[in-house]
């Protein structure tokens, strides 16, 4: 099967104007904006045929051309990710079977939660869409309840059924819990990792839908399939050690440049 990773990115955030573009320092002292570091994270993925930056901005572009990205132009008027993704591969003539979108704010993606992500899907062929969830550690949960806490917009939590279709995503953290964790003690939430991937069909079908109140109530995209009767398939991945953390608010950038230099990532 044919695979084609978009990396969707716009200047315009609510959250984080510019935020494509903001550097982040690596292990090593080297400074390298997010959008570069989201491209690099998705040429590490094997198995792959091709990887493009969707973007409507022309400072998006100039900048991912400069270190090597083909880049496909989207309109301005794509709600999210996943309709830039669609409008991408339209663009593109098709010609793929599966379209992975790794959202440009993930630069700590490591390449086997999309490896095993499309081999999920590829697994799964009464599944059009699938995307990675990890279980939380007591760090990560803790962090999360910290964001709800001072107001801040954090990670994405998911649950699902025992066939690991997805029952909801909350940007609230779910399912509730009051008690205290370890650090490195497993917890029962999972963070969903923002990336995802379509078969053709479900993700041409996708922009021609209405928004539903639950998409528009929480702002996450994937909630769209799910309100028009489409399964989402969970696919549980590990992290080997790794931390992973998406850069949603101003203050995650420190956050991550922590990590890097914790993992000696450059």
């Amino acid at each position: 099967m044919s695979v084609l990773i978009a990396i969707p990115a716009r200047y315009a955030s609510s959250r984080y104007p510019g935020k494509p573009l903001v550097k982040l320092r690596g292990a090593s002292g080297k400074s390298l904006s997010l959008i570069e570091r989201s491209w690099r994270a998705a040429k590490e993925v094997g198995g792959v045929d091709r990887v493009v930056v969707a973007t409507d901005d022309d400072r998006i572009k100039a900048a991912s051309e400069a270190f090597g990205a083909e880049v496909v132009m989207t309109s301005p008027d794509c709600t999210n990710g996943t309709e830039r993704c669609a409008e991408a591969f339209a663009a593109l003539g098709g010609g793929y079977d599966i379209v992975v979108n790794l959202q440009g704010d993930a630069p700590l993606t490591p390449h086997w939660f999309i490896e095993d992500l499309i081999s999920g899907l590829r697994d799964a062929p009464d599944t059009e869409i699938a995307t990675p969830v990890l279980r939380c550690d007591g760090v990560t949960l803790n962090g999360f309840l910290k964001d709800r806490k001072e107001g801040r917009v954090g990670g994405t939590t998911a649950v699902f059924a025992q066939n690991r279709k997805a029952m909801y995503f909350s940007k609230e953290v779910i399912p509730f819990t009051t008690r205290a964790y370890g650090d490195a003690e497993e917890t029962p939430v999972f963070h969903h990792v923002g990336v995802y991937a379509y078969r053709p069909d479900a993700l041409s079908a996708y922009p021609s839908w209405p928004v539903g109140p639950l998409e528009q109530q929480e702002g996450l995209e994937q909630l769209r399939f799910m309100e028009n009767g489409r399964s989402v398939l969970c696919v549980e991945v590990a992290s080997k050690g790794r931390q992973f953390w998406e850069l949603n608010n101003p203050e995650d950038v420190p956050k991550i440049e922590g990590m890097m230099a914790d993992m000696g990532l450059d």
